[in-house]
């Protein structure tokens, strides 16, 4: 694919009979895609923490599209028991899944634990996503085309991971942990990629990055500074619509010549906007031996081993 294409939503397949669900659903880049996807005639489980705020963003797609197909379930990505008592339900309703979009996140709060003990943009922009997407892998290898979008951030690029401080004890800045928790969503992405491809599955594992977007996030949970620096100043001047920013994930939920390990981002300068294409991980983001570590570290803090079942 080249930028000159200019993919866009309307070229997404016809998505009748498939089932998603995404996570972050009733606002920015996921109000965005699950837009897209009920427009094209998908069935969109809207995960979400607060289910009010989930019924206006229903409204509001209904509103533009009467045949839209949703439902609404609660899901607090930073408390582990809310994951599972998520993933029980879904199991319990949908025996096959189709696409998981690990869409959700949180920026820049100041130092705050979650339930379970764990910082909070690590818990929730990876931990949750990790837990989930092992308790629903059974169901996605019941789907047809099976896939897991995770999306991490070009922020990913500037990160380490401090395994031996990953919950900020030590040394909690808001932006370098928020960083850290995005170099950790394209971790655990590849190393998915590694695992399924492995033991043959027929699920993809696919990340992706929206660039640049104005959405909730950079007004919503950081602190001050970060508040000013990225909401009133960098949105008006770089950032691009969330309905922009979501393309690279939903190409990657739904193209059909998308492959496995690949990340999507877009092809404008510096990633910060453009058309969706295939971009680079950072070599960290890439090694084998750092996955194999944050893989060890995620079943220990999240209580989850995932099972790679054969192809239904």
């Amino acid at each position: 694919m080249t930028q000159q294409q200019r993919w866009t939503a309307d070229q997404i397949p016809d998505q009748s009979k498939r089932v998603f669900v995404v996570t972050g659903a009733n606002s920015g880049l996921g109000l965005a895609t699950t837009r897209a996807l009920a427009r094209r005639g998908g069935h969109v489980i809207l995960a979400v923490r607060d289910e009010e705020k989930g019924r206006r963003a229903v409204a509001e797609i209904t509103a533009a599209h009467p045949a839209a197909s949703l439902e609404i379930r609660r899901l607090d990505l930073a408390d582990l028991d809310s994951v599972r008592g998520f993933a029980d339900g879904l199991r319990a309703d949908h025996p096959r899944l189709d696409v998981l979009i690990n869409n959700a996140g949180v920026m820049a709060p100041p130092r705050t634990l979650s339930k379970q003990g764990h910082e909070l943009q690590f818990a929730c922009n990876h931990l949750g996503h990790f837990a989930l997407t092992g308790l629903l892998l059974g169901q996605l290898t019941a789907g047809s085309d099976p896939r897991v979008v995770t999306v991490s951030s070009i922020n990913h690029r500037q990160a380490r991971l401090r395994f031996d401080d990953l919950h900020g004890e030590r040394g909690y800045k808001p932006m370098g942990n928020y960083n850290q928790s995005k170099l950790a969503n394209a971790v655990f992405g590849k190393e998915l990629h590694r695992r399924l491809a492995a033991s043959r599955s027929p699920v993809r594992s696919v990340l992706a990055h929206p660039g640049y977007t104005a959405t909730n996030l950079q007004m919503g949970t950081p602190t001050g500074l970060w508040r000013v620096v990225l909401g009133r100043i960098g949105n008006p001047l770089f950032a691009q619509r969330p309905a922009d920013g979501a393309l690279p994930q939903l190409y990657a939920a739904t193209e059909p010549g998308v492959e496995s390990g690949q990340f999507i981002g877009p092809g404008g300068l510096a990633e910060l906007r453009g058309a969706p294409t295939r971009v680079q991980l950072a070599p960290v983001a890439a090694d084998e031996e750092t996955g194999r570590r944050l893989w060890e570290v995620s079943e220990q803090l999240t209580d989850v081993r995932f099972t790679f079942p054969a192809a239904v």
